[in-house]
Parts: C-alpha cells; structure tokens; sequence
C-alpha cells in the first residue's frame, strides 16, 4: 500500500516545478540557511566527510556545492589494470547485463529499449545492439561526481527532456520505462572498444545535470538537443576524469557494443559499489 501511494503521488507531484524550488534552497548562498541545510542532510544521511577534500561543513558556499564535493585525490584510486572498465560512480547496482536485442531490462518485468533511452535515435541505437548495460544509482549520501569508465573522446552530447520520477529502488520497480522517460543527458565516447555511452540520468528533485565541456545541461528547453563535436571542438578524456556531475542524486547507465567486454561476476543487483572500482572481467 506504501508503494501504490509513493507512486500514485509521484504521477500527481509538478516534477519540474518541485525540482525548480528544491534547487532555489540547493543554490542559495545565505549562511544560516545553507549551513541548516547542509548539517542536517550530512547528519541524517551521515555522509564520511573525512574522505572529502573540504572536510568542514561551514565551508561550502551552498548546499550545491557541498553536494558536488571533491574527494581527497587518494579516495577513489583506480583499478590497477588499465584494460579493465572502472566504476563510474559511487552507488550500488540497479541492474547489469546483455542488451537483448534493442531491449534493456529495468526491473519485475519490466523494460525499455535503446532507441527510446538514447532520444529517439535509432542509427545511434544500432551500435549497442545485442551489447551490455551496467545502471548505477547514486543514493544521497553518494559522491556525485560521474568519472569515465575508458578513455575516450567525445562524439556527440543529447539533452533529452522528460519527467522526474524518483529513481529510488521501489520507483525503479513499478514505473514502466522509467529510464527512458526520465530528463537525461546521452554522452557517446569513442573508445578502443568501439562507442561507449554514459548515461546521466535525472530525478525527482535534482536541480540540474552537468559535464565538465559544457556546464549546465539539463534542465533547458522541451524539445530534444543534440551537439556533435569535430576535430576542431575535440574534447579527449582520460579513463578515471570526471565527466559530469548531479546537483542531487540520481543514476549512471554505460552502454558498451556488442562482444566487447564481459561485466565482472562480483558486478551483481544491489552490490555496493565504489568510482573506480574494476567493473569488468580481463579479457582472455
């Protein structure tokens, strides 16, 4: 019964206006209340402040900036073979595993396809075919930095408007296609195992979406956005770099192409996980 009524709210709740006001008190710089704002949310979800590179609460300029905090360069080493993928975010798993066809398996039954998670495009969808899927969720008390799984170079970003359920287990559990109806952002890298996408994926009451090239992406306008980039605007990341960033918490989906990497065993549903972490088995 909890669930039907947190669902059946979510359906009725203003997403965008909600997020919109959330992220007034989020941005705003006013010392009594961003400190407020800032003890009781570390409190509450007692996040491990000794692991950030500014460890006193009071020295955050908002909420925001506290939320999008830096770790110490120390915290997140990443996985010693370089042939491995890494973790791109702190979180646990939703879910991991092959791309059936065109078809991403969310939760229960219940699914979404390519085309529809990466806006529309089917040329774009084609290329992770009969692939693999790995879906991170950042709970609140995660870092939110998005770092890159592979190196690689950027071929195309796509803002993609929509709604902002929850993307919290029991939502992820009785909303269909929940992934490809949420407000997101779709980077596509060139690596050296073909294309790879890194999926950053908005929620009720996250303020925005960023990446390191191009700032603030999301929210913008209603109507799908894509930019490509040339040689001339090339944007080259490392295997390791941050790539974007929530301002409040939500989910990562990679998408790799067909028979190029295998998920490690240890990757499974519900696993906690850490940035940069190996996520994938050496190749035989």
């Amino acid at each position: 019964m909890k669930s039907f009524l947190f669902i059946t709210l979510q359906y009725l709740t203003p997403h965008h206006l909600l997020s919109r006001l959330v992220g007034w008190f989020a941005q705003t710089e006013i010392p009594w209340l961003k400190d407020f704002l800032i003890q009781r949310f570390a409190d509450s979800f007692n996040v491990n402040m000794a692991e950030a590179e500014e460890e006193s609460l009071t020295a955050y300029s908002s909420f925001n900036e506290f939320f999008c905090r830096a770790l110490k360069s120390e915290a997140r080493p990443l996985a010693d073979d370089s042939k491995l993928l890494i973790c791109p975010a702190d979180g646990a798993i939703s879910q991991t595993g092959s791309i059936n066809g065109s078809t991403i398996f969310q939760a229960k039954g219940k699914s979404f396809t390519t085309t529809a998670l990466l806006g529309g495009d089917t040329d774009l969808a084609k290329q992770f075919e009969n692939g693999q899927f790995c879906t991170v969720y950042l709970s609140p008390k995660d870092y939110h930095r998005v770092h890159m799984p592979i190196a690689g170079k950027l071929k195309s970003m796509t803002h993609v408007p929509g709604a902002l359920f929850s993307v919290n287990p029991t939502t992820v559990d009785n909303v269909d296609n929940l992934f490809a109806r949420n407000e997101r952002v779709v980077s596509i890298f060139e690596t050296e195992i073909g294309p790879v996408a890194v999926i950053l994926v908005g929620a009720m009451i996250v303020a925005s979406i960023e990446t390191v090239w191009a700032g603030e992406v999301a929210p913008r306008g209603n109507k799908t956005a894509c930019f490509h980039y040339q040689e001339q605007e090339s944007v080259s990341l490392e295997r390791g770099q941050e790539m974007g960033r929530f301002k409040l918490g939500s989910t990562v989906i990679v998408l790799l192409p067909e028979n190029s990497a295998k998920w490690s065993k240890r990757i499974a549903p519900g696993r906690t996980v850490q940035m940069g972490e190996a996520i994938t088995e050496t190749p035989q």
